[in-house]
């Protein structure tokens, strides 16, 4: 017998998004006979305990009958169990110093960490995360911003309506100016974003078009990793070597910096990949860029002016063109940045929705039938010690 928990989210700010949704865990457990599940209870979780009750699902405190547990964010030390296996974005794949103290206390409690993160298709393509509702959310803000900064128009926050379907029925009638706006990426983040372009009607145009003139209506330029990137001698992109020598490759974006009014940035970044333009960059005249969504949002990552996590509640902030300095947001002498590290809480519900989709099709099906190479690769702990994959982790694991 399976038993599943789903654990109350202890990480501060509290998040509100779960693993299951209740109609989720009614269909699994009528499904399979040998799964039962147990879902902890919480007064922060964006379904509350009596919807789940209602479903048929269990709520209590106690979780200490589960053999899977089932997260949203990075679990508070003190909550975890001793010896169960536990599915959660853990953020240690990268070494994250922050989360170095949690990393200890799952190896001392013998746990297996089974990272979403790292659950992958056999191409590398992430298979489950919240990306698509993270670009929804994200490119939503950085219209918002820019028609802050300009006034020729006012979108409201995501987080004062019920959910997706509401939103889309706050765009009707929403006349964007003559804007031009480039959508970095080709994952579930940028299909987020142009989810978020084809509802409010703005066009697609190729690359050199984009470049090489303006129009009278919003457009937007798709760009991904060959239009970004350029191998340094050969001048040509190719995805897997990238992948592997990313070093030898530099960004072509700076091209674009002029012609671009709202950079909405959804491109998955690591310390060896070229980032879209220099810090400098932002004190040419031509800079034309005045609204950075950094989606992906790392922390002087892909977008060097990315000074770090904005809130949900006052999610934009200026930097000082010319100081890089961290200002309030609309000043002249700034460049607005959008940055906050959980948009999907904004529409929690078709968040949650969206993502236990994905884990009830492609995750916990092969758990139930005794694993499988999938999980096996995005286990980075068994029962306290590093799986092969992860041994690079020794130096941050060990205490």
């Amino acid at each position: 017998m399976l038993v599943i928990g789903l654990i109350r989210e202890g990480k501060i700010p509290a998040d509100n998004r779960v693993a299951l949704v209740p109609s989720q865990c009614k269909w699994l457990v009528k499904h399979f006979p040998d799964i039962k599940i147990l879902v902890q209870t919480s007064l922060t979780r964006c379904f509350t305990d009596e919807e789940y009750t209602q479903a048929g699902i269990e709520v209590t405190d106690d979780l200490s009958s589960c053999t899977l547990l089932l997260g949203i964010k990075e679990i508070p030390v003190s909550q975890l169990l001793p010896n169960k296996t536990y599915l959660f974005f853990s953020h240690t794949k990268k070494k994250q110093p922050a989360n170095q103290l949690l990393m200890h206390a799952m190896v001392d409690k013998r746990i297996t960490l089974i990272d979403y993160e790292c659950l992958e298709h056999k191409d590398g393509q992430r298979i489950i995360g919240f990306g698509f509702f993270a670009g929804i959310v994200g490119a939503h803000n950085g219209i918002m911003a820019y028609g802050n900064r300009i006034g020729a128009y006012h979108l409201g926050r995501v987080g004062e309506v019920k959910d997706y379907r509401e939103l889309i029925h706050t765009y009707f009638g929403l006349k964007l100016p003559n804007l031009k706006i480039a959508v970095t990426g080709s994952g579930r983040v940028a299909h987020g974003i142009l989810e978020i372009m084809n509802l409010m009607d703005v066009q697609e145009v190729e690359p050199d078009e984009y470049t090489s003139r303006e129009f009278d209506y919003p457009v937007y330029v798709h760009l991904k990793g060959s239009d970004l990137y350029r191998h340094t001698k050969t001048r040509k992109y190719n995805r897997d070597d990238f992948h592997l020598h990313a070093d030898e490759y530099q960004c072509v974006f700076e091209d674009f910096c002029t012609h671009t009014d709202i950079l909405m940035n959804g491109i998955y970044w690591e310390q060896n990949i070229p980032r879209l333009f220099a810090i400098e960059t932002l004190q040419r005249k031509d800079f034309r860029i005045q609204t950075i969504a950094d989606i992906t949002d790392d922390k002087q990552g892909s977008i060097p002016c990315n000074l770090g996590d904005a809130t949900i509640d006052a999610p934009v902030y200026g930097v000082d063109k010319f100081s890089g300095m961290k200002t309030s947001p609309y000043l002249e002498t700034s460049v607005d940045i959008m940055a906050v590290g959980n948009l999907p809480n904004e529409l929690p519900r078709d968040a949650s929705r969206y993502f236990g989709e994905q884990l009830i099709k492609y995750v916990l099906d092969d758990i139930r039938k005794g694993g499988s190479t999938t999980i096996e690769r995005a286990t980075i702990l068994k029962e306290g010690q590093l799986t092969d994959s992860f041994q690079y982790l020794a130096d941050y694991a060990a205490h």
